[in-house]
């Protein structure tokens, strides 16, 4: 059966534990596989830090990888789930700060089989820029090595099966299908509704999206995903369960306006997850 558990974690604001215990569908792909991947929701912010989150970061750790979706300031915290003894590999979806600024905590990890950064043309350039002096300690001087993978759109063997789409934002980003241990697991973010979300998320165990816009909103000059379009998304798609992240730290501003998205749009969507910091998803 599905578990989702809430890690009170020693430091952290633990309001969102008013969101309490979610009432899972309790239909799991891992009923049908025996292995059991952990997901784990480093920051659910969109935008910048709040006592509700920090910036977009999720980890999935599967039996043979550690995988990190995404780094926001909540990329700090992946090594207080993780032995750090598998190897690393990290997705960055785009370049908007939210989701990069995390980087500069590279330094403290020791990941001895190596880190993989993968994301869209140009990544290389970019982040070697941006890890760099004098901001923080270059990517170059990191205790362990790193190795950057560009990917274009379509599928790859990185070496378990991924696939990236373009999403629909202002700036190019990426949405990403991983297939790993049996299980699908689909991330779009800073998105708005679009076709090759859709396509990414088809069949997913799990599709994470982000929710940006409370329930009504829209922002078709700089697109997000509100509930109602997330959950087209995952049903148009077949997603078997949906996770929300990526609040909008300006329109989301406590932990009552996520409970209210989770009371509101569970019972049409079943096992339908609103993430919280340091939550924790078995699949």
């Amino acid at each position: 059966m599905c578990k989702a558990n809430q890690q009170i974690v020693p430091g952290i604001n633990n309001e969102k534990s008013a969101i309490g215990n979610l009432h899972l569908n309790p239909f799991c792909p891992a009923d049908l596989n025996p292995v059991t991947m952990k997901i784990t929701f480093l920051g659910t912010n969109g935008w910048y830090d709040t006592r509700t989150g920090n910036t977009s970061s999720i980890l999935i750790q599967s039996e043979e990888y550690d995988i990190i979706l995404d780094a926001g300031n909540g990329l700090a915290k992946a090594d207080r789930y993780i032995t750090q003894d598998k190897p690393a590999y990290l997705f960055i979806s785009h370049f908007h700060i939210d989701h990069i600024v995390g980087l500069h905590t590279l330094v403290k990890f020791r990941f001895p089989k190596g880190l993989t950064i993968c994301g869209q043309p140009g990544t290389t350039g970019v982040l070697n820029a941006f890890v760099a002096e004098p901001f923080t300690v270059p990517v170059a001087q990191l205790s362990y090595p790193v190795t950057f993978l560009e990917l274009d759109e379509g599928d790859h063997a990185i070496p378990f099966p991924v696939e990236s789409r373009l999403l629909v934002h202002p700036v190019p980003c990426f949405g990403y299908r991983l297939s790993l241990d049996g299980k699908i697991i689909t991330y779009c973010t800073d998105t708005g509704y679009c076709a090759n979300a859709v396509l990414l998320g088809r069949h997913s165990d799990l599709l994470i999206t982000e929710c940006g816009l409370k329930p009504g909103q829209e922002s078709p000059g700089w697109p997000h995903l509100n509930p109602e379009t997330a959950l087209k998304i995952a049903k148009e798609a077949h997603a078997k369960r949906l996770a929300l992240t990526h609040f909008g730290a300006e329109v989301y501003r406590s932990p009552e306006d996520r409970t209210e998205v989770q009371e509101q749009f569970q019972k049409g969507c079943p096992g339908l997850i609103v993430a919280t910091d340091d939550l924790t998803v078995e699949i």
